[in-house]
């Protein structure tokens, strides 16, 4: 009886796990709807795994690709800086320009160039030897002269590499007679003395005579003059032009010399506006410099106005002579300036704008 009673609790149990269940799939896919679905669940999870296979796959190539990125940058770096290196030296030689930006064909540029500088190297090189070889042969010729010379002179030597021992020793038995004849000629070196120091002091005299000539002596006062005025002028440009140039003088005409393009030295006429504004001002600052040491009495140049006609400059032009009036300013020099330009005007701190009516004019200061 107890097992009966046990299997109709399961079999109730049972009937109302059946129900539930009935209950719960009412309305659910069939059977092959449901493996259909399984199918496509079981091909999505496939792909979802190719997918992150590829993901993973393409993240590490990414983290590959920026690595060698890097690296490039790093070898262009290192071949740009090797340009550089391999140029710089051979720049007193001639070595073109090139740009960076196009490494292949800066690197080809200088290697025909080098190349060329190797052709023209090898050919002076062979040019040289030729004229070592033509050396040599008049070494040689010289040396069969030297023999029939000796020879003629009653010295016998069996080379020429021997003449000079043979020649001692024959100057060995000439010393007797040197020694006869020194006084005389201690006494005609004494009178050739007393000559040549009556002929300097006649060419002294003749000298002084020509260059004491109103014409020369003029000339030669305006040179040294010059000289003194461009030596001080050049510390000016240097100054104003912020290391880039200074000034020299040659046969009557200005050059500059460019301390940033190698110490190449060029006329004044290639300048622009604004650097020909910087050597006139140097020129005239020296000048002035030198009127003023030479009185005592003279007043020192504690200000200048400057009028150029700024209006005809170009833009960088303008900057340069901006630039160039500030520094020219620094310290406890006043520097006034006469402009219709107001980008001029607006780089100067204190400012008296004229205004103009039909009937009068104003002044203002500004800053």
């Amino acid at each position: 009886r107890t097992a009966l009673l046990g299997a109709r609790s399961a079999l109730d149990t049972a009937g109302a796990r059946i129900a539930a269940l009935t209950t719960q799939l009412e309305g659910a896919p069939g059977a092959a709807e449901v493996a259909s679905a399984l199918d496509a669940l079981t091909i999505l999870e496939l792909r979802a795994r190719e997918a992150l296979n590829a993901y993973k796959q393409a993240a590490s190539e990414r983290d590959q690709a920026i690595q060698r990125e890097g690296e490039l940058s790093e070898e262009l770096a290192a071949a740009s800086t090797l340009l550089r290196e391999t140029r710089e030296p051979l720049i007193p030689l001639g070595a073109p320009s090139v740009d960076t930006s196009d490494l292949p064909a800066a690197w080809a540029a200088l290697t025909a160039w080098a190349a060329d500088s190797v052709s023209a190297a090898e050919a002076d090189l062979e040019s040289a030897r030729r004229r070592a070889a033509d050396a040599q042969a008049a070494a040689d010729a010289a040396g069969t002269e030297l023999l029939e010379a000796a020879a003629a002179g009653g010295v016998q030597a069996p080379t020429a590499a021997d003449v000079p021992a043979a020649v001692a020793a024959r100057l060995a038995l000439a010393e007797e007679r040197l020694t006869a004849i020194r006084s005389s000629l201690n006494r005609l070196a004494t009178l050739h003395s007393e000559r040549d120091d009556a002929f300097a002091r006649r060419q002294v005299a003749a000298m002084l005579a020509e260059q004491l000539s109103a014409k020369k002596f003029q000339r030669w006062l305006a040179g040294a003059a010059l000289d003194v005025l461009v030596e001080a002028a050049s510390s000016s440009l240097v100054e104003l032009s912020g290391g880039q140039f200074s000034l020299t003088h040659e046969k009557g005409e200005f050059y500059v010399i460019d301390h940033a393009d190698a110490e190449a030295m060029r006329s004044v006429r290639t300048l622009s506006g604004g650097e020909t504004f910087q050597a006139s001002l140097a020129l005239a600052l020296a000048l002035s410099a030198e009127l003023s040491s030479m009185s005592s009495q003279a007043a020192r140049l504690d200000s200048i106005f400057l009028d150029e006609g700024f209006g005809s400059l170009d833009p960088e032009s303008l900057e340069v002579v901006a630039t160039t009036l500030e520094r020219l300013a620094q310290g406890d020099r006043l520097v006034g300036v006469v402009t219709h330009v107001a980008a001029l005007a607006e780089r100067i701190p204190t400012r008296f704008a004229v205004t103009r009516t039909s009937r009068t004019s104003t002044i203002t200061r500004v800053g």
